[in-house]
Formats: structure tokens, C-alpha cells, sequence
């Protein structure tokens, strides 16, 4: 299986939610599924930001320094079993290039069943805020690999 995590730059959500589903895969000695990730607008070798790499080290003993984004366009997209969106708006522009991959994209809350009526859809963009909002970004999509493993193992 072909896992692709998708958000605007890739440079704090998708690469973060990549770099924690390989660890808990790798936690899980499963090696069947493939992990990646890009950005709507990414401009591809962006490194993550700051406060990406630190919450990520700090908080799961993840190095995410090694991180490049990588544009979707430039992207192994139509290769992908599955499509994890941040949002709705990412989910929306997916379907929107490549429409074929329709039954293949939801959000990752859509995902995990965490999204339901008048529950948000999205997880919210920490770029250019404090690393407390990192931290609670991290937090929320660590919530929603727990439940996406639980699901595809």
C-alpha cells in the first residue's frame, strides 16, 4: 500500500504526519506500506520549518531535518493507494487535478472518522505561529494515525 499525506507547503503538516506514520509502522515492524508526502503550492527542497523539526524532535524523537517538500505536480500522486488530505480545501484541489484519483482522497480526519456533522474537517495550519500551536497541530494528527492504522493494518 501507497500512502501519500498532502497539505499546502509540505513543509509542517503532511511532513509531519509522513515522518510519525513511518515511525509507528517502523514501531509496528510493518514494512508493506510506503509513506510519502507533497504540497499543493510547495516549491519543491523547501526544508520544514523551525518548529516542525523542533516539536517533532522534542516531542516524538523524530528528525525531521532531513525533510525536502516536494511540489504535487512533481509528485508520484497517480502511484498512491491513498490520499490524506490536512483539509477539505486540499481535498477539493486533489480532486480537482486529478479527478480519477476521486475515490481515493479524503481528509485525514475523514480517514480516521473523526470528522462528522459539525465537526471540523481540518486540521489547521500552523505556519507562522508559536510552537504551541506546532505542538497541538502534532498532537491532532497524531490522533488521527492512530485511528488511520488501526484502520489499514
Amino acid at each position: 500500500m501507497k500512502i501519500m499525506f498532502i497539505c499546502t507547503g509540505n513543509i509542517c503538516r503532511s511532513a509531519m504526519a509522513e515522518a510519525m506514520l513511518k515511525k509507528m509502522l517502523r514501531d509496528k515492524n510493518i514494512e508493506n506500506i510506503e509513506v510519502c508526502s507533497s504540497g499543493i503550492y510547495a516549491d519543491t527542497g523547501d526544508i520544514p520549518t523551525e518548529n516542525a523539526i523542533e516539536v517533532m524532535q522534542e516531542n516524538y524523537n523524530i528528525d525531521l531535518s532531513r525533510h525536502r517538500a516536494t511540489n504535487i505536480k512533481e509528485s508520484q500522486i497517480e502511484k498512491m493507494d491513498l490520499i490524506l488530505c490536512a483539509t477539505l480545501f486540499h481535498k477539493m484541489a486533489v480532486v480537482q487535478f486529478y479527478p480519477e484519483l476521486r475515490d481515493k482522497v479524503f481528509t485525514m480526519k475523514e480517514y480516521a472518522g473523526l470528522s462528522y456533522e459539525g465537526k471540523n474537517f481540518d486540521i489547521s495550519d500552523p505556519w507562522g505561529y508559536d510552537k504551541r500551536v506546532y505542538e497541538n497541530c502534532a498532537k491532532e494528527i497524531q490522533e488521527c494515525l492512530e485511528k488511520i492504522v488501526e484502520r489499514i493494518i
